[in-house]
């Protein structure tokens, strides 16, 4: 074999490879035919087209009568491929090996023998039963957008760039008062359609430059002349080479919704001058204690603006440390007045300003359509002046009772003074007669003059029991309140330190004069020193400090001793109250101290803890009259 030849026959192999590859791997069915009606072979994608799995059953069939749904389709077939020399796209019904029927395109061409007479036929199948499903769903849809571009509720609409409709569904025409489709696509869009042009011009810009308009919202005119809102959306129209040739979209009548957000506007405004008129603070936050409103009352109550705290701060800041939180737990149960609610509860806020709110809360838990927790809003009643004026109310009824007290015991001291003083000073008169006749060394006379020493202590007991119901009516004058003090403390200052007592003396200098009795006041100072070592049985400290203003001075007279009982310090300088084991008097001491400075135009207060020590607190007016003593 020469070189020449072995290369052709290497490519007639080649070729015939490459055939056989493509006749196998082409996408679609791929035959060759006798004209009788024998397939002579077929590819895997025919076979597989028609439900074959056997290639030599498929050989073996009759193509007119077990391939053609219709034998005279075949017959028609030959007669056109052998007139012609070929068929292109001849639609045809095949059967498949199921008997179901399968509508293909058949391409075919004749195959010639060497004398140039028609040996049979090859060709290609293709299948049609997706292209025919498509068409029918086409049609389908071109039928339903027909329905839908009829029938949907809302104005469509297919226009020109220059302002022309080309078409309009009848809703549009509806909406706009037109009864003829014909006069309606005659309008000038921009003149005839628009209230405001420039809104036309608006919406070209917008849908030339981004390919569509969402929700934009403007007035048409009615074919009467009358305007209606409209919610206008839309998108360009383009033709092969992308120009835009059109628009094409949906008109909304805004019509109803502009009126339900004008009522709703209205409500809400009703609503909202409700809140911001109640006279009480009304608050409403989210779940996590944001404040969402934040009425007027509010403002004032509490110090904030809505400004300062809607959005911007939460609730837990105006309540006392954890009470935000008792609040919601307290509208999650049921003892509160239900689950929900919370009826009248006194609670204390906290005012910008740090001061401290009484009143009670009222409040509700919001949820949605689901029964689910949204928000909470509550009602808050300041009760400041109401509870001032009932403590003032308290105080008052506390001093006529004591006022009763006093002009009781007043009553029974001038009694006591009435009938016992003429008697005493009888005896007191005969002792000092008897006095005279007995000689000083009799022992009778020692005798004598000690019952005289105890009718005279006797006399001075009545008097301090008189000056409670009838203070003495020592003129007033301008005291030295240090040097009144200085004198108390000396003359006492031995007697504390023989009870292990040590005296802290601060006096401040340079204070007013005080204008008082001189008297009282010491018997005030004597009586709270008394106290004060009463209270320290083992000893401890005694601070006696004066400090003060242009217009008061303040004297703290503070022990370390056992204390007064928290129950006990609202009563002591009631009348007949004392404390003591021992009834060394009546309990007049702190109740008469009371009303001295009292009538002074002071104040008297006590702070004790037990077992640490009590510290009373004096307040006296300072004299603004010149002082005569320091006028001449």
């Amino acid at each position: 074999m020469t070189k020449s030849n072995a290369s052709s026959e290497q490519l007639f192999k080649s070729t015939d490879e490459d055939y056989k590859s493509l006749f196998e791997h082409v996408g679609c069915g791929v035959y060759i035919s006798t004209k009788e009606g024998k397939f002579l072979t077929a590819n895997q994608v025919l076979l597989d087209m028609l439900g074959y799995k056997s290639r030599s059953e498929f050989l073996s069939m009759d193509i007119t009568n077990d391939l053609y749904v219709r034998p005279e389709d075949r017959r028609k077939f030959r007669k056109m491929i052998e007139r012609d020399g070929r068929v292109i796209d001849y639609e045809v019904e095949f059967k498949r090996k199921v008997g179901s029927p399968i509508t293909v395109l058949l391409t075919s061409h004749v195959r010639y023998d060497s004398r140039g007479e028609i040996q049979g036929y090859e060709g290609i199948v293709l299948d049609q039963s997706q292209r025919i499903q498509m068409e029918e769903k086409l049609q389908i849809f071109q039928e339903d957008f027909k329905r839908l571009f009829e029938n949907i509720p809302v104005g469509v609409f297919v226009s020109t760039t220059e302002g022309k409709f080309l078409n309009a569904n009848q809703a549009l025409l509806d909406m706009l008062g037109y009864g003829e489709k014909e006069d309606f696509l005659k309008i000038d869009i921009t003149k005839d359609l628009y209230v405001n042009p420039k809104d036309r011009h608006r919406f070209r810009e917008l849908i030339e430059g981004e390919g569509r308009v969402v929700d934009f919202e403007v007035e048409f005119k009615r074919k009467d002349g009358s305007t209606i809102p409209i919610l206008l959306t839309g998108h360009v129209r383009r033709d092969r080479n992308g120009k835009v040739i059109g628009y094409e979209g949906i008109n909304v009548d805004l019509t109803r919704r502009k009126r339900m957000e004008r009522e709703l506007q209205e409500a809400y405004d009703f609503m909202n001058k409700i809140i911001q008129s109640s006279p009480n603070p009304i608050m409403a936050t989210e779940l996590n204690g944001n404040i969402m409103i934040w009425n007027r009352a509010a403002e004032e109550t509490l110090g904030y603006t809505a400004a300062e705290v809607i959005g911007k701060m939460g609730i837990d800041k105006i309540y006392p440390e954890g009470m935000a939180r008792k609040v919601m737990q307290m509208m999650r149960s049921s003892e509160y007045g239900g689950v929900g609610r919370l009826n009248s509860f006194p609670m204390v806020y906290v005012r910008r300003d740090g001061e401290v709110v009484e009143g009670t809360l009222s409040a509700r838990m919001l949820y949605d359509s689901k029964g689910n927790e949204i928000a909470s809003v509550g009602s808050f009643v300041d009760l400041r002046e109401r509870l001032e004026m009932e403590r003032a109310l308290r105080r008052t009824q506390e001093q006529l009772l004591q006022s009763e007290k006093l002009a009781a015991m007043g009553r029974l001291t001038s009694q006591i003074a009435h009938e016992l003083n003429n008697p005493l000073y009888g005896i007191m008169n005969t002792l000092e007669l008897l006095k005279t006749e007995i000689p000083l060394q009799s022992k009778r006379r020692k005798i004598l003059e000690m019952a005289h020493s105890e009718t005279i202590r006797l006399s001075d007991m009545l008097r301090k029991m008189l000056s409670f119901s009838k203070p003495d009516q020592e003129a007033r004058q301008p005291v030295d309140i240090n040097s009144v003090l200085d004198e108390i403390l000396l003359l006492h200052e031995k007697q504390l330190r023989e009870n292990d007592i040590k005296i802290s003396a601060v006096l401040a200098e340079g204070l007013g004069r005080i204008l008082a009795s001189k008297n009282q006041l010491r018997q005030v100072f004597l009586n709270l020193i008394a106290n004060a070592r009463d209270a320290m049985p083992k000893g401890g400290t005694l601070t006696v400090t004066t400090s003060g203003t242009p217009d008061e001075i303040l004297i703290e007279i503070s022990d370390t001793g056992i204390g007064i009982p928290e129950e006990n310090i609202g009563k002591i300088f009631d009348s007949f109250f004392t404390t003591k084991d021992e009834i060394k008097g009546v309990g007049l001491g702190l109740s008469v101290c009371y009303g001295f400075i009292k009538d002074h135009g002071g104040d008297i207060m006590v702070d004790s803890r037990v077992n640490l020590g009590t510290t009373f607190t004096i307040t006296l007016p300072v004299n603004k009259k010149p002082d005569p003593q320091t006028t001449n």
